[in-house]
Order: structure tokens, then C-alpha cells, then sequence
């Protein structure tokens, strides 16, 4: 772990990413790609040592209050943020100007921030999103080795429900001939249906790979599931994107159920929803007695 002062923290969309690199160990993270310019190792994590001044100088001067988005290239709870809590820090900032939320996380120490998470929706809109790939619990542990399983993610999103929280869960991505399976696919929409989520999102049943990603990838599949990367090679040579032979049978599955359960499975759909901001009023009733 290092630290670095960096001149920024939101982007365009109002995006942030408080760390750079990860130590949930996933075989299959895009954010390992070379094209983002990573210039440490991925696995010594960056601490933007200013991102909450940084985010909170940025909102002092919007004029408009919008939806702030965070975990889309660097999981915010990283386990250094057991300790340093910049995370909780940047949600009490965005509690305190009563700006929206849109969090992404594979951890349950989200829980730790339960009470600003309730805060944030009580006034504007928070949406958590959980990353479910692997219903099989002993897969889950290879596939993502230094989170929580799949059965806890799946309490988080009760846990949210509970709190009246929506949620939208990222399926995605689904490995050919790994975890690509009807099985999968309709234990993973039983903890949807269970945690009442908003949404699914999901952009087809497979992975990308690219420089830097499929290497470690690959590495992987040779330490954990021996001769598959021969036939990742045979089957997709050096695609950057890796359908599932089983896509539209499986794409199918998932929007029947969702239709069923009225879960939005439409990712324009879900951005919209994230990218919208609800400023909630709260009408206090007097009674007269």
C-alpha cells in the first residue's frame, strides 16, 4: 500500500475511485488490463491520500446536486479500508451536502456503513450494487478468493432490502466452460428474487480479456482448472471478447425470470436509474389536538 496526492477525484459523470489496484485476488479483473496504465503493482494498492478533501472541495461547488458513483474500476473496501475508512469519510461528505450514491461492491464490510448508506436514501437516492458471478460456493472461492462468498453477498442484498435500499447486481462476467451453466444462472436469480433487487445487470453471458488481464487469467485456469487455457486459446484465440457458447440459451433464462419477478434486466435502463438524481421531501404532518 502507497500513498499519492492526486489533482482530482470526480470525474465527468461524477464517478471516483478512492484506491487503484485490488486485493480481492478475481482471476478474471479487467482492471489488471495494461490500457489503463496501472504504474504499480496491482496488488499495492494506491491511497489517494486527498480524495476526501478533493471530494469534498467538488461539491461545495456544484450547483446542482447529482448521483456520485464509486467502485466501477476499484472496489471501494478494499481490505486497507478496514483501517483507513477514506470510504465512510467520502460518504459522510456526500451524506453532509445531501448529494445520491451509487456504490459497487463485491464486500460485505459495506455493512459498516450501513447508517450513512440509510442516511444518503432517506434524503436523495443511494443504490448499492453487488457483484454476483458463482452460485457454487466452492468455485466462488477459487474464482474470487479474498471476499466474501456468493451466500454472504446474497445477506448483504437482504440486509439492504430490510433497510429499504434498492439494489442492482452486477452478473457479470460469466467464464465459458467454467461457470456458464442453467444452474448458475438460476441460483444466482434465486438470491435476486430473495433480495427483492431492482435490477440485473448484465452485458452477456462471458469475460474480456485483454493485455495484462488474460495473462494473469491464464495463469490462473493453469493453477486451478488445468487444460482450459488450451482451450481458451483454441476456441477464442486472442479475442478481447470471450462469448459463452451458451449465451442466448442463458440470456433467455435470465430475461424469463426477471419478466417474471419484475427485476429490470435493461442495462440502459439500470445506468439511467443510477445516474438519476431524487431529492426526497419530507413533509412533516402537525397534529392538532
Amino acid at each position: 500500500m502507497h500513498e499519492k496526492e492526486v489533482k482530482s477525484i470526480l470525474s465527468s459523470q461524477n464517478g471516483m475511485n478512492i484506491y487503484r489496484g485490488c486485493t480481492h485476488g478475481c482471476i478474471y479483473c479487467d482492471a489488471r488490463s495494461t490500457c489503463y496504465q496501472m504504474k504499480h503493482r496491482f496488488e499495492d494498492i494506491e491511497v489517494k491520500s486527498n480524495a476526501v478533501e478533493l471530494l469534498e472541495q467538488s461539491l461545495k461547488k456544484k450547483r446542482k446536486k447529482c448521483m456520485i458513483g464509486t467502485g466501477a474500476m476499484s472496489d471501494p473496501y478494499m481490505h486497507c479500508e478496514k483501517t483507513l475508512q477514506n470510504t465512510r469519510k467520502c460518504l459522510e461528505v456526500i451524506d453532509n451536502y445531501g448529494f445520491g450514491l451509487a456504490i459497487q461492491t463485491k464486500s460485505d464490510m459495506i455493512l459498516r456503513d450501513l447508517d450513512l448508506l440509510k442516511s444518503i436514501n432517506e434524503k436523495a437516492k443511494c443504490v448499492v450494487q453487488m457483484t454476483l458471478t458463482t452460485y457454487n460456493e466452492d468455485l466462488c472461492k477459487i474464482i474470487e478468493p479474498n471476499v466474501c462468498t456468493t451466500k454472504r453477498r446474497g445477506e448483504v442484498l437482504n440486509i439492504m432490502r430490510d433497510a429499504g435500499i434498492p439494489t442492482i447486481v452486477w452478473f457479470t462476467p460469466l467464464l465459458p466452460f467454467i461457470n456458464d451453466t442453467e444452474e448458475n444462472v438460476r441460483g444466482i436469480v434465486e438470491y435476486c428474487k430473495e433480495a427483492k433487487v431492482y435490477g440485473i445487470l448484465t452485458f452477456g453471458m462471458g469475460v474480456t480479456l485483454r493485455d495484462g488481464d488474460r495473462q494473469y487469467f491464464y495463469k490462473q485456469l493453469d493453477k486451478y482448472f488445468p487444460g482450459m487455457k488450451e482451450k481458451y486459446i483454441k476456441t477464442f484465440g486472442n479475442a478481447y471478447e470471450v462469448p459463452s457458447p451458451n449465451n442466448a440459451k442463458l440470456m433467455a433464462i435470465l430475461k424469463e425470470e426477471c419478466d417474471k419477478n419484475n427485476i429490470v434486466c435493461d442495462a440502459n435502463e439500470l445506468f439511467k436509474y443510477m445516474h438519476e438524481f431524487e431529492e426526497k421531501k419530507h413533509i412533516e404532518q402537525i397534529s392538532m389536538f
